[in-house]
């Protein structure tokens, strides 16, 4: 006498099994985007705040014409209220941001005595592409960041050494218990002292 294995339980799990094993593979790729997606942006991240700092620096490296111009007519007032130009600052911004696999798709400067503001927006290269997530073949991590330049050196005091009517020296005493001297007739470094006199940070947009 034989006796007969029921396959109709077996058969029935079969299916079960298989759905299960469809719905974890789905979480897992899930899961796998959102990773994937949080890493891009914290990556564009990077690249925005990069370029908004290289886009600040460039523009402080840029006054020193300015900024030793006006000071023997005593024009430096006028001179930190005036925008900067911005091209150069954000060509800078451009290539750090592609320096860190990223494009920067807007670059913008907005002005206010003593302190200025330069905003740059970028795009990843590198979409999300998820197999299991519609529309994520193209899609990529946008960010921004902005950076403050903040002139910190009210004054100066002015020196006439000679006692000849011209202006010989400028004190520059600055929040951060620094002092610069600047003597046009012989100024320092601009690449020194313009990290004294200009503050440049990260900043909330």
């Amino acid at each position: 006498m034989t006796s007969r294995r029921p396959h109709g339980d077996a058969g029935q799990a079969f299916p079960i099994y298989v759905v299960m094993v469809a719905g974890l593979l789905f979480l897992a790729f899930a899961f796998f985007a959102v990773g994937k997606a949080s890493a891009l942006r914290n990556e564009s991240q990077g690249a925005a705040d990069a370029a908004a700092l290289a886009a600040a620096q460039r523009a402080r490296d840029d006054f020193g014409p300015g900024f030793l111009a006006s000071l023997p007519v005593n024009t430096l007032d006028l001179f930190l209220a005036a925008p900067f130009q911005d091209a150069t600052a954000c060509w800078e911004a451009r290539r750090l941001a592609s320096a860190n696999d990223a494009r920067a798709t807007a670059c913008y400067s907005e002005y206010g005595y003593l302190r200025d503001k330069i905003t740059v927006k970028v795009q990843g290269n590198d979409p999300v592409d998820s197999p299991v997530i519609p529309g994520t073949g193209s899609t990529v991590a946008k960010t921004g960041a902005t950076a403050l330049i903040e002139f910190r050196c009210p004054g100066p005091e002015v020196l006439d050494l000679n006692s000849d009517g011209v202006q010989d020296l400028y004190i520059f005493t600055c929040s951060n218990g620094k002092v610069v001297e600047i003597s046009p007739a012989s100024p320092p470094p601009w690449s020194t002292v313009s990290k004294i006199l200009f503050d440049v940070r990260l900043i909330d947009p």
